[in-house]
C-alpha cells in the first residue's frame, strides 16, 4: 500500500482524506506538478517548483510551499514507497473554507497539500521506437492553458475520444494550428531538418521537459524555430514528437492515420531522447 503526503503527514493512501468543502474538490481551485524519478532521483525539480509557484500566483493563491518543504516531501515519498522509476505528483488547493461559495474566502486559508507516487517505466519504453499515434481534435480548453490546474476534464475527454478513434492520444487544434497534446507539448521536424515548436503563450502549458529538451536541441542537435504549425504541416513533416515529464521524448509516427516517415522513431527524435535521458541522469537530485 502506498504512503501519501497530506498536509505535513505521511499516511497510508486509504487513510488520506480531504474535506468535501475543499475548493480543489468543488471548483478545481488547485494546481499541481509532476516530477519524474529515475534511479531514485528527481528530474528538473527546480523547474517544477518554479512553475508551481507561477501557477499559484496566476490564480492569486497565497502561501506557496517552499522548495525545501517540497524537496523533503518528494524524497521522503520516494524512499517510503521504494520508488526508483516513475513520477511524484503534488497538488496544492486553495483550501477548505467550510462551505461552498464561488467567491474566494475573505480570510486567508491554509492550503491543502497532497503528494503521491506512481510507478511507471520511463527509460525503457517500446513506444520510444514504435512511436505513438495521435488524432487532431478541437482545442476547447479555457484561455489560460499555461496555468497547470487540476481542471483536466477536457483533456480526459479528448484522450477518451482518441482511444475511441483507435489512436493513442490527441493533439489539440485551434484556428487550424496545433497547440499541444492532451497532456504533452507537441513538436515537428521539417523535411529541411528544423525543429518547430509552439510559442510560449497562454494557449499551451510551458513544459519543463520541453524547455530542457529545446535547450539541448539548440546545443548542436538541431536548429529550433519557435512558431505555430498547422495540422497539414505536421502530417507532411519528417518527424514529430511529444515531450512531457511522464514521457520524456516520444516519437509521433501517425497523425490522423497519416504515417510519418517509415513509421518508426526518426533520427532527430531518437537523438533528443537519448540526450535528454543522459542530461536527466546527470542533473537529477
Amino acid at each position: 500500500m502506498r504512503t501519501v503526503y497530506l498536509n505535513g503527514q505521511y499516511v497510508p493512501e486509504t487513510e488520506a482524506k480531504v474535506s468535501v468543502f475543499d475548493r480543489g474538490f468543488l471548483f478545481a481551485d488547485a494546481v499541481y506538478e509532476v516530477v519524474s524519478v529515475i534511479d531514485g532521483k528527481l528530474i528538473d525539480f527546480d523547474g517544477h517548483v518554479a512553475r508551481l509557484h507561477r501557477s499559484m500566483a496566476e490564480l492569486r493563491m497565497p502561501q506557496p510551499p517552499g522548495r525545501e518543504e517540497l524537496l523533503t516531501m518528494c524524497r521522503e515519498l520516494a524512499a517510503r514507497n521504494a520508488l526508483t522509476e516513475g513520477m511524484i505528483y503534488f497538488e496544492v488547493t486553495r483550501g477548505n473554507p467550510g462551505d461552498r461559495d464561488f467567491l474566494f474566502p475573505s480570510a486567508e486559508l491554509q492550503p491543502t497539500i497532497v503528494g503521491f507516487t506512481q510507478n511507471a517505466p520511463l527509460v525503457d519504453r517500446p513506444q520510444a521506437e514504435s512511436g505513438v499515434s495521435v488524432v487532431t481534435l478541437p482545442d476547447r480548453r479555457w484561455q489560460m492553458a499555461h496555468v497547470k490546474t487540476t481542471q483536466l476534464l477536457y483533456a480526459s475527454l479528448m484522450k477518451a475520444e482518441a482511444k475511441a478513434c483507435g489512436a493513442d492520444d490527441a493533439w489539440l487544434v485551434r484556428d487550424g494550428f496545433v497547440t499541444e497534446g492532451s497532456s504533452q507539448n507537441a513538436h515537428i521536424v521539417t523535411k529541411q531538418g528544423k525543429l518547430i515548436t509552439h510559442p510560449l503563450d497562454s494557449s499551451i502549458l510551458h513544459g519543463i521537459t520541453q524547455s530542457a529538451v529545446l535547450e539541448l536541441a539548440r546545443q548542436g542537435v538541431v536548429e529550433v524555430e519557435t512558431r505555430s504549425f498547422t495540422v497539414e504541416e505536421a502530417k507532411d513533416a519528417a518527424e514529430a514528437m511529444v515531450t512531457a515529464a511522464s514521457a520524456f521524448v516520444l516519437p509521433v509516427t501517425r497523425i490522423d492515420g497519416v504515417q510519418l516517415g517509415d513509421g518508426t522513431c526518426g533520427p532527430i527524435t531518437r537523438k533528443l531522447r537519448e540526450t535528454y535521458i543522459e542530461f536527466a541522469r546527470n542533473s537529477a537530485i
